[in-house]
């Protein structure tokens, strides 16, 4: 979808790589910056190979999982060899990425207002915490950070207990799917005007979209807050998550037109005439009775998944509550390659999440390959920087360049590996 197009990545962690790994998945030729000396942060992430003769080796789970089908160039950009390596390569680039704080491209002398004089069809991407600009724009933070700010973080947990942090990075991969979503926008708006641009997405702004009908009910409404509700929707439904009678637990997601669905699948025609559950909001205000009916209807069951087929016999959304090995073992997300296998002559074998987009006219390549540190320094550095073995070796000698001990001359050979857990 994308072959043809070149992505120059200087990006780390999460956001930033994700938006590149997808551009790299449909086809575009992505060339990773990684920062010497020990490049991208999550090399020293994930879980890590156990094998002596792979003591210092710069592959991890966590990088392979972010940066697979890249080309690692590794680079001193605090030198100034370096920064001129990549203005000598930008005319070669369609795209590039970076998730520095603001002003550090600048610092470098490599910010959109130079390189654009460069190369005028240039798409640039700037990934950050809190935007370039604003009060915030200068803060240092990840994604909970970002949860925080959003008012994201004050609305999950208990009612009567301190908020509760989500431990997945939903703002990190989110930004980063916007990332290169607007990236292919912005390589649409080039395609029929000619013209590149500057593009940059946010944390912050990212999980702020993410609340899909609080916003405008506090700016209506004077005085209202919404609250943190524990295991149930703050809008009722019955919506939430429910104690089954073995222990285990289910998901309702229901609206208010399935309501009189609810009632049949209980067995409680009463419920339709019970003057606390009338209307969508008298069962919101009544949520925690409305959670005792439903768990008291579940733990006549044997078993979640009796209940589950009672439940789906009236077509009423729900769901078991899958421990995250259960869900990878899922037969339906093995089937659609949502669970993907990635063989790494150092990690070996593991799996990864597969890609989010499925295609008529594209298929994901079969097998999948992450580059240690620096495994394309020659490469690119012949192809987009003109630069002969001479002048690479030179730059390897002043520290310039760099790459992972096992690509050096006389390395120990590639072995399967263990895996440290």
């Amino acid at each position: 979808m994308l072959t043809g197009f070149r992505v120059l990545d200087i990006t780390q962690i999460v956001a930033g790589p994700t938006c590149t790994r997808i551009l790299a998945e449909m086809g575009a030729e992505v060339v990773k910056l990684e920062l010497a000396p020990f490049g991208d942060r999550t090399r020293v992430g994930g879980l890590r190979s156990r094998k002596p003769e792979h003591k210092r080796c710069s592959q991890s789970t966590y990088f392979v999982q972010h940066n697979h089908s890249k080309k690692s160039l590794a680079l001193n950009l605090k030198d100034n060899k370096a920064r001129e390596l990549v203005l000598k390569m930008i005319p070669q680039f369609d795209v590039l990425v970076e998730n520095f704080s603001p002003g550090v491209m600048d610092r470098f002398g490599l910010g959109y207002d130079v390189l654009k004089t460069i190369n005028p069809r240039l798409v640039m991407c700037s990934i950050s915490l809190a935007g370039q600009k604003g009060v915030l724009a200068s803060k240092p933070g990840y994604d909970y950070v970002a949860q925080a700010y959003a008012g994201i973080t004050d609305l999950i947990g208990d009612a009567e207990g301190s908020p509760a942090l989500i431990t997945m990075a939903i703002g990190d991969a989110s930004t980063g799917v916007a990332a290169a979503m607007a990236i292919g926008f912005a390589l649409l708006h080039r395609e029929r005007t000619g013209e590149g641009q500057y593009l940059e997405t946010s944390l912050l702004d990212t999980y702020f979209n993410m609340h899909e009908v609080a916003v405008p009910r506090v700016s209506l409404r004077q005085g209202y807050e919404p609250t943190r509700t524990g295991s149930q929707h703050p809008d009722g439904g019955p919506t939430g998550i429910f104690r089954c009678g073995d222990g285990t637990y289910l998901t309702l997601a229901t609206l208010p037109h399935q309501w009189e669905q609810v009632a049949l699948a209980l067995g409680r025609d009463d419920l339709l005439t019970d003057p606390r559950f009338a209307t969508a909001a008298l069962r919101r205000d009544n949520n925690d009775q409305l959670k005792e009916i439903v768990e008291s209807w579940l733990a006549t069951f044997a078993s979640r998944d009796a209940a589950i087929e009672a439940l789906e016999r009236q077509r009423i959304p729900c769901a078991p509550v899958l421990t995250l090995r259960e869900a990878m073992n899922h037969p339906h997300l093995r089937e659609r390659g949502v669970v993907r296998a990635v063989r790494d002559p150092y990690l070996g074998e593991f799996q990864i999440p597969g890609p989010a987009a499925r295609f008529s006219a594209w298929e994901y390549p079969s097998s999948l390959k992450a580059d240690l540190l620096g495994e394309h320094n020659e490469q690119v550095l012949k192809a987009f920087a003109g630069l002969e073995d001479a002048e690479i070796d030179a730059l390897y000698a002043e520290g310039v360049l760099v790459r992972d001990r096992l690509l050096e001359p006389n390395a120990v050979p590639t072995a399967e590996a263990e895996v440290s857990r």
